[in-house]
């Protein structure tokens, strides 16, 4: 292994993101947890803030990362060849619901700062990657109209699911997976038509109105 001293700034990055959820439970996505995280692999705070040179949304960019490569890794574990593709994407959505709220406080500040204005942006670019991880984990060979549209409307489902889970306080989140199982019909429709993208104008993907709602929320609360 590696020490923390020798490693280039892409493996720091990584090693970090693995340690920084458990220090912004408590200090936020910050310099502080950053400098937390730090410590624990023995390694310069202004070091540790090179690998995150855009601040609080890199750290929680390389944290969902990992949160992507660890749901790959459990996907591929699975027989998913046994599995109708209806079946596949649930498995795919709720192995990655369930490996991002290991830490559910870490995640309900991450979605707060990507709820921030001026942020609309990378946290479309996160639901897109975490919706692409997903169909590549589960064998997706689509090409061209349909890949885009598969990865738009799961990106759409994920973000709504991620809304439902953020008010859900039933044991172990058992709303937010009956909210699933009944949304889950969205993505099959493009499956079923994979050379036409027709959403309905209430489930297309809006991050403004995603966004929004989240921000609509925690000022509520």
């Amino acid at each position: 292994m590696i020490a923390p001293a020798d490693m280039t700034l892409d493996e720091l990055r990584l090693a970090l993101a693995e340690r920084l959820p458990t220090h912004a439970v408590f200090d936020g996505w910050s310099k502080a947890a950053l400098t937390a995280a730090a410590d624990e692999l023995e390694v310069p705070a202004d070091r540790a803030a090179l690998c995150f040179p855009g601040g609080a949304i890199d750290m929680i960019d390389a944290w969902f990362a990992t949160i992507d490569a660890a749901m790959i890794e459990q996907l591929q574990s699975l027989d998913l060849g046994t599995m109708k593709i209806r079946e596949r994407i649930r498995t795919a959505l709720l192995v990655r619901l369930d490996e991002a709220t290991r830490q559910p406080d870490a995640l309900r500040r991450a979605i707060t700062q990507l709820a921030r204005p001026g942020h609309a942006a990378r946290a479309v670019k996160l639901a897109w990657r975490a919706a692409d991880s997903m169909w590549r984990a589960i064998g997706d060979t689509s090409v061209d109209i349909a890949w885009y549209s598969k990865r738009t409307t799961l990106a759409a489902l994920y973000t709504s699911v991620l809304t439902a889970w953020m008010d859900d306080d039933s044991e172990d989140f058992a709303d937010t997976r009956a909210f699933l199982d009944r949304r889950i019909d969205d993505v099959m429709r493009f499956e079923k038509f994979k050379a036409r993208l027709k959403p309905e104008p209430d489930r297309h993907f809006s991050p403004v109105r995603f966004l929004g709602r989240l921000r609509y929320r925690l000022q509520a609360g």
